[in-house]
């Protein structure tokens, strides 16, 4: 059931991206919304084949394999035991160079799947800790959460886009002279909130599942528990560097991104509340 609610929730964000740019581009007049049919469709084939690259590249994450040096082949044979713990294939394994302590999971199926973590999370997390992270990973690789997860983040981005552009839109609308300035309006105010509703919309209830879900392919709760609060707690004083505020529901949880007002709209339910979520599972 949550493999289909995951494809289906994909299947409508691909359509309300391309109706964004439809939308756009019926500003425009019937050129205006051709081109806004050719860049939608561009935009959803991206999403589909290379939002994973984009999450990838925009973290400069790194590819570890099994005879990596250190820490990374640690990681990478830690990633194929809970891999075969949830019966999937095996991901690719990135290390990302951020100090920051964080994780996600990207691809468009269990097949194209890719588990990421950073330096700084590498270096915070006790062994079990880290099996507890990269294991709810894994569960949103299961749950095919990393797609619907990607596109999500391309809308958010999109979105955020258009409003910076907003005052241009409003310029050059169907009225050559007046413009379009209701347009323009709408994209400045309404755009960054409607990104950050989007993304909120998509993560909370999804890190619930995954938590318990990784829980399960870690065999302990316990892991999960101390690595959130440790993530929760370090995270909150060390921003991603380079990061784009769109991506902020791929991560295990929220990224700092300093005094933002995507902050108000929280793309993660409550740590303490994911906590107590998982506290339960140990109880049972």
């Amino acid at each position: 059931m949550t493999v289909f609610k995951n494809n289906f929730k994909t299947v409508v964000l691909l359509g309300l991206l391309m109706g964004l740019f439809l939308f756009v581009g019926g500003q425009f007049g019937r050129t205006g919304l051709l081109i806004g049919l050719i860049f939608g469709a561009a935009t959803n084939l991206i999403a589909w084949f290379f939002s994973d690259k984009i999450a990838l590249s925009s973290m400069r994450a790194i590819e570890v394999h099994a005879d990596s040096p250190g820490a990374a082949a640690r990681l990478w044979h830690m990633v194929d035991e809970l891999r075969r713990n949830a019966d999937l294939p095996m991901p690719r394994v990135y290390v990302c160079p951020a100090e920051s302590p964080n994780a996600f999971a990207t691809g468009r199926s269990p097949k194209k799947a890719a588990v990421a973590v950073t330096e700084g999370a590498l270096r915070l997390l006790s062994e079990q800790e880290l099996r507890g992270v990269m294991a709810h990973e894994l569960a949103h690789v299961k749950n095919r959460d990393t797609l619907t997860s990607c596109v999500a983040a391309m809308i958010a981005g999109v979105l955020s886009y258009f409003a910076q552009w907003g005052l241009m839109f409003g310029g050059m609308g169907r009225d050559r002279e007046g413009g379009n300035p209701i347009f323009g309006l709408v994209a400045i105010l309404l755009a960054p909130i409607a990104a950050a509703l989007i993304k909120a919309m998509i993560s909370r209830s999804r890190e619930y599942v995954a938590d318990h879900h990784g829980a399960r392919i870690a065999g302990t709760p316990d892991g999960l528990i101390s690595a959130l609060q440790k993530l929760e707690s370090y995270s909150k004083r060390i921003p991603l560097p380079v990061h784009n505020p769109a991506m902020n529901n791929m991560f295990i949880v929220e990224p700092f991104l300093g005094r933002s007002i995507l902050n108000m709209f929280a793309s993660h339910p409550p740590t303490e509340k994911r906590v107590a979520a998982l506290r339960q599972i140990r109880a049972e």
